[in-house]
């Protein structure tokens, strides 16, 4: 059986109770499945109605003729639906036991349960989007800020098609080109002919370069920035993770070693999605669970994107604390002294021995939390606002696909310049074109459209 020739089906709401749910069919089967199943008080059958047509009735087992549900039933004819098949939305009632009955009416009449983001994948198999709109979807469906929500929603709307085309169109026209030298080998490509392939190769590199660079910062904004607060026990970090996120997420206590494990939660500064951890204290200690909890404080040390090293400033330093700025010495980090409500007794130069920049805050005044926020900010993305102004990358298989076509370019231009056989310089070129149509799935491969559907939901 062809891929595309059978029905699919699944719950695309999400798990729990809530006024609506929803189940989703698409495929050549959806609407005779819709019209053996369904009953409205005017008998007008699905399959009858024009698209995009909703339908108040009822969902009734064939079997023996009884109501599952009181629904609204939502027709889409293809090609214009979103998996661009015929597909059919049954809105019953919310709650896992209405719209669990009626998935598995729905596959004992002849659907099969989707597979991970198995309707997307048909949309892009139906040509309705290409890979990177698809990619888009999910990174919607995961947004935790406005600024994320924003970048994915341009990038489903098609700009990043856009520009690649443009790029890739260019390169097309400069392969043809030195194609047709090829096919006529007594003749030579002239010079300015030759210097203006060299230039159009540039700029396109360096279009492909800029793209790729804004994956650095860009990132953020897709998965977030993983912010890990550590330092000794009882310095205060519990009480930043709380005063950062306005709610009490983390126990406080003045006993030393109350947290134990990892403790994180999403932060939204100024657009950007921040994944704030709060660690256990790290100090030498010959308790087992406090040891896993100082162990699972270095991974996240090693793993974070940026550190908050919180220091104690009511108290004279500690080995803990120059261990910790020998632990961060690498790392992105601010260093932040607490309790700045409490007379200073901290020797600063002691920790802060290379003159670096710190910060002094008090999560019972709220001195210097805003300026910690910026602090966050500043450190990881200081480039955004220039940035932001053109087409940015978020996905790391696109920065991959794009930095390989920079290469196949750089290496194109070199044995263009250097009057090499142009049967290698055609090779470098289909090379960096392929990289480039790996983005929006003109080229792909089964292991690529399995990774990257298989993160989606079910009923999406």
């Amino acid at each position: 059986m062809n891929y595309l020739d059978d029905t699919i089906a699944a719950i695309s709401t999400p798990v729990g109770q809530g006024g609506i749910g929803i189940v989703r069919l698409s495929g050549a089967g959806a609407l005779s499945i819709a019209d053996r199943i369904f009953r409205s008080g005017n008998r007008r059958d699905p399959s009858a109605v024009p698209s995009r047509r909703m339908l108040y009735g009822h969902i009734t087992d064939p079997a023996d003729d009884h109501r599952v549900d009181e629904v609204l039933l939502s027709v889409m004819h293809a090609p214009k639906s979103y998996t661009g098949e015929d597909v059919v939305e049954i809105n019953c009632h919310g709650g896992m036991v209405s719209v669990r009955n009626i998935l598995e009416l729905v596959l004992r009449q002849g659907a099969r349960l989707a597979e991970p983001g198995e309707f997307t994948k048909r949309a892009f198999l139906r040509g309705r989007i290409d890979l990177s709109q698809a990619e888009a979807v999910l990174d919607i469906i995961n947004a935790k800020t406005e600024e994320s929500m924003k970048i994915a929603s341009e990038q489903l709307g098609g700009r990043l098609t856009e520009r690649l085309g443009e790029l890739r169109q260019k390169l097309i026209e400069i392969s043809a080109f030195a194609e047709a030298y090829i096919d006529f080998p007594e003749d030579e490509i002239e010079t300015a002919s030759k210097g203006e392939m060299v230039k159009g190769l540039a700029e396109a590199r360096n279009e492909i370069s800029r793209l790729s660079d804004t994956f650095n910062e860009a990132r953020f904004f897709r998965d977030g920035l993983s912010v890990a607060i550590v330092g000794r026990p009882n310095v205060g970090k519990s009480s930043l993770l709380n005063t950062l996120l306005s709610k009490d997420r983390a126990i406080v206590t003045d006993l030393p070693g109350t947290t134990r494990d990892l403790i994180e939660d999403y932060l939204n500064i100024k657009g950007l999605p921040i994944r704030i951890m709060d660690t256990a204290g790290i100090r030498n200690s010959d308790e087992i669970v406090e040891q896993q909890g100082i162990r699972r404080s270095m991974q996240a040390i090693e793993h974070a994107d940026f550190i908050i090293a919180l220091f104690d400033g009511s108290e004279p330093h500690r080995q803990e604390d120059l261990d910790l700025m020998d632990i961060i010495k690498d790392k992105k980090a601010v260093v932040v002294i607490s309790k700045a409500d409490l007379p200073l007794r901290l020797s600063v130069g002691t920790i802060m021995a290379d003159g670096g920049p710190l910060l002094s805050l008090s999560t019972v005044t709220g001195e210097g939390v805003e300026q910690l926020k910026t602090a966050i900010i500043e450190s990881n993305i200081h480039d955004w606002k220039e940035g932001h102004e053109g087409l940015v990358v978020t996905n790391m298989r696109h920065k991959t696909a794009l930095d390989s076509a920079a290469e196949s370019l750089q290496r194109a231009a070199g044995l263009l310049s250097g009057n090499e056989p142009l049967e290698l310089f055609s090779i470098e070129m289909r090379e960096a074109l392929n990289r480039i149509g790996e983005i929006t799935g003109a080229i792909t491969t089964d292991d690529i459209l399995d990774k990257i559907f298989s993160s989606f939901c079910i009923g999406k």
